[in-house]
This record gives structure tokens, sequence and C-alpha cells, in this order.
């Protein structure tokens, strides 16, 4: 139930109203928690009740490289005496079935063998030995990507870093961490809490994604229009090479200016050139002040002035400017019982969140910003969280539209960014394109609908296009078409999920001939064998 709490007057006679949801406390936490466990809850839905079809299969021109080497007893037993038999997973389908599966049951491979060591040697050992064998390998993290880029295709040796989760060091004055690939982002950001700082990225994943996966994948995130990139974040990093070779590069130094900056070639990499075993990063100190306020507009011209006034009036303390649909909003409210926060609805919706030190500064900084919508007449409506578990409350729809989405029997995801301008453009010019091809706009028709939401502060759109099923046709209407239509626009086909196997054929559309050669070249000279995440992230043509 919503209930007005207070009212703020505008010069132009308006009134914007601010709400708080009551929702109890242990329910948010509750709804907070099921978005963050998403990942851990569908992987356990598709072992032994779902079975995915093999990627190999799903996707046409798979074929199997001859070259690498076919597990033998011996090679079993040489693994045993690297890692221990504890961290050996051989030919038991039920417990390889998670290292197999991605959590949206769209890719399945087909190893035999996961290796979960505890420590770099180790991991050197193993790529050592696979390297000298010529066995391909897979590394994973918390396999909660969304191109299929950590889960084997074929019989890859799947190489999961759940067990290198320590942290190492902490600088308390500079505020540098230093910890091993497989801590989780969330158990990061808890632990950090503590210290009065905070990670500098959050995912709608961070209960399940690992540190060195986000790095892999060089992922964006809720807060870059705040706190930046990976690129910027990270000081240093530890990996291990193809060969085997130890690269320790964990600088944390925020100035050196020695020598080619190599950590940022493993940083977006996807496990391609190397292992990431352990970060360097620079984290912020943890704010005094959070507030979190939802707007409701007529269009999306209207979400780009409210964007454009929030970079004046906000500035320094905004960390957060997202937006979604009400397209978005309806398939949420349909797989949700979440009570609504705004009474009425709206076209779009602005998620606004800032983060300072002073309290009383901040919400005098966005009651003035909120009084200017409304004068404006930017937004029509508004609700303000009175304290953290309305903040959750605020964000869980946000949050959790990935996971209503994926509860459809269909969904074609597509992480792409472009100019802010053409955003809505993009979700506008697919309803229309899928309608022309016969496959949306009635009721029988296997698309249900077209939807987008995203990161408005770095121009970065989820469009999903959920379906009743799988429907070949939908698919050959949308790819490459979409590609097609974002390189028109000088945009990415990947924002921040990275190729995998589902846009690695497609870059082109993205870089230029001679950036996919020199690409090549390095990973050709980096792993001239070619055992790490073979078929992905480059071309094969």
């Amino acid at each position: 139930m919503l209930r007005s709490v207070s009212r703020l007057s505008s010069s132009a006679g308006k009134q914007f109203l601010v709400r708080a949801a009551l929702t109890q406390h242990g329910t948010a936490l509750a709804r907070r928690s099921a978005v963050c466990a998403t990942a851990n809850v569908v992987r356990s839905y598709a072992t032994g009740k779902k079975t995915v079809p093999l990627t190999a299969e799903k996707y046409p021109g798979f074929v199997r490289n001859e070259k690498y080497k076919k597990l033998t007893d011996d090679d079993v037993a040489h693994f045993r005496g690297i890692v221990g038999d504890s961290a050996v997973i051989y030919n038991n389908e039920d417990d390889l079935e998670a290292f197999n599966t991605d959590w949206m049951n769209k890719f399945r491979g087909q190893s035999q063998l996961v290796l979960k060591p505890k420590t770099t040697q180790q991991v050197a050992d193993i790529l050592k030995y696979c390297n000298e064998q010529c066995i391909a390998v897979v590394p994973q993290g918390g396999n909660t990507g969304l191109v299929g880029g950590s889960i084997p295709v074929f019989d890859e040796v799947v190489v999961s870093l759940q067990g290198m989760n320590q942290i190492r060091t902490f600088d308390d004055v500079s505020g540098i961490l230093t910890a091993d690939a497989g801590c989780v982002l969330e158990s990061l950001d808890n632990w950090l809490a503590e210290k009065g700082y905070m990670m500098p990225l959050d995912l709608g994943a961070k209960g399940s994604c690992h540190i060195g996966g986000n790095l892999a994948t060089n992922a964006g995130g809720l807060r870059l229009v705040r706190y930046g990139s990976l690129h910027g974040t990270v000081l240093g990093i530890e990996a291990v090479l193809p060969d085997g070779t130890i690269l320790d590069s964990m600088s944390t130094l925020r100035k050196d200016n020695t020598g080619y900056d190599l950590k940022q070639l493993f940083i977006g990499s996807e496990g391609t050139i190397g292992i990431i075993t352990g970060v360097s990063i620079l984290t912020p100190r943890r704010p005094n002040a959070v507030n979190v306020a939802l707007l409701g507009v007529n269009s999306f011209e209207d979400v780009q002035k409210a964007f454009k006034q929030s970079r004046i009036q906000l500035s320094e303390i905004l960390s957060a400017f997202e937006y979604y649909d009400n397209n978005a909003l309806q398939i949420f409210k349909k797989h949700s019982e979440a009570r609504p926060i705004m009474e009425s609805e709206y076209p779009f919706y602005v998620l606004i969140e800032t983060q300072g030190s002073n309290k009383d500064h901040d919400e005098e900084k966005l009651n003035g910003y909120l009084e200017a919508m409304m004068e404006d007449e930017i937004a029509q409506d508004g609700v303000v969280a009175q304290d953290e578990t309305q903040s959750k409350s605020i964000w869980g729809v946000r949050e959790g539209l990935t996971e209503a989405l994926g509860k459809e029997g269909a969904v074609y995801k597509y992480d792409i960014s472009m100019p802010v301008s053409k955003i809505n453009d993009c979700v506008l010019d697919m309803r229309d394109h899928l309608e022309k091809g016969g496959v949306f706009g009635k009721p029988d028709s296997p698309v249900i609908d077209v939807v987008g939401y995203g990161h408005v502060g770095d121009g970065n759109l989820h469009l999903n296009i959920p379906a009743r099923q799988a429907d070949a046709r939908v698919m050959e209407l949308i790819e490459p078409y979409l590609f097609e239509w974002v390189a028109k626009q000088k945009g990415s086909i990947s924002a921040e999920h990275g190729l995998g196997v589902s846009k690695n054929e497609y870059l082109s559309y993205s870089k230029s001939d001679n950036m996919i050669k020199l690409m090549k070249t390095f990973k050709n000279m980096l792993d001239p064998n070619g055992i790490l995440n073979p078929y992905k992230y480059l071309p094969s043509k």
C-alpha cells in the first residue's frame, strides 16, 4: 500500500507528491535476495528438470576442432594430483549440469570434467599441462553471463574459480582492495561496508557473479555514470597465460606510467588470452547519504530532459539514472506480487539515485531537482524513498525486470549501446520491424512484446523481446537486422555483456577489419594452440 508522506510545492502551483511504499522490511529483503540469487535458482531448476538443447546443435556452424585432445584417465589422474580429489568433478552428469548450463537455460555444453583450483599456482599447473596436451579449457566464474561465454561448447575442461575466494589485502587509507578472482561481488561489497567503503560497480547478479568474471567481461552495471568503468578503477591484475606463465601485475599504484598497460588487454577479454586469478581495484568511500526517487514521464524526450537536468542540478551526487518503459513494467507485474510503487501508470519511468556525504545537502539538491521536473512538466508523478527498505522496493522493480522476462516461454535479449537520443527509437523500430515480419501484433503472434530498459547515464539499452516459445522466424528477423541498425547509429552490438558465442560472428558491425585482425594477432601470440575458450569471442571467418 502507498501513502502520502509529504508534499513539495513548486512555483507553478503544482504539487510533487512524495510517497513511500509501506513494504515490510523482511519482504523487501526477501525480494532483493531473490533477484540477487536468480542465477542459482534457475541453475538448480535446469538440473534434471529441463533438458536444454546443446549449444553445438542449437546454433548452426559449430564443429569440434579435432586438434583438441579428448580426455583420458591419465589426464584426469594428473589433474587430481594438482587440485586434489575434492576439487574434481568427473563424469557425474548431475553435478556437471550446473557448469554445463547457463542460468537462462539457453546454452549447454558437454564437458565431462570440472576443476576447482584454490591457488594461482594450481591454475598455472592446469594450464601448462593443457597447453602441452592441447586440451581445450573454459574459465568459469559465477556463470551469470548472457552470451554463453562461460559455458563449454563441446567437451572443454571447465576451470571454475569458485575455490579462489579470499580477500588478500585492503588499504583503508587509499581504499585499494586486492582479492582473488573468485570472490563474489556482493560478498566483497558487504566486507567493504564494515570498513566504510564499497565496490565501484553494482549488478543485478551481484549475489552470484565473481569479480574475476566482472573483469573478464568488463561488466558495467548500474552506477557506471558515477564511478566509471573497470578500465578506470582496476589498478592491477594477476592472470595465468595459456602456457602456465603467471603474469603478476597486481599493482596498487594509481600512477604508473611505465610500459604498456597490459592489464587493459585482459579486461573484457572473456577468458580468451588468460585466466584472471587476482585483482587490485580502487574502491570509493561508502556514501553517508543515499536517496532514491522514481519519476513517471510521458515521453522518451522527457526522459532525456530529466537526464540532462540531473547532470546540471545533481552533478557530483548523481550515482544512477535508469529507465524502463511501461511495457517492461507490465511483464514485471505479470510475474510479481509486488505492490505498485505509483498509483497511476506512465509510458516511461526514471529511477534516480544520489550518493553523497551530507544528507541535508543532498536532499536539498534532490528536492530542487524534483521541483524543477514538476514545474517544467517533465515529470507527471514521482515517489521518493524515505528509508532503505523503500529504496530497495524501488530498485526491486528495475532489478527484477530480467528475472520477470526470463519467466516467459522464451526471451531474446540484446545489450547494446548508442547515443541516448536513439534508445527508444531502437525499441520502436524493432516493434515495427517484427510486426511487418508477421511475428508481432496479433493475439496469436509468437512475440509477446518488445520492451526497453537500461542505463541512460551511459547510453546502454537492454532490448528484450519476450516470446511464447523460441521461433526461428523471430531470430531471423532480429539478427542481423538489429546489429545493422545499431551500426548505422555508430553504436555497439555489446555494451556490457560481452560477445561469447552469441555475437562473435557479428563483431564487424562494431569493429573495423583492421581492429579484428589485430585482436586475432594478440590471440594467436598469447594462445598459439587456441586452448582458451575456443569457438567464442572473435569471428571464425
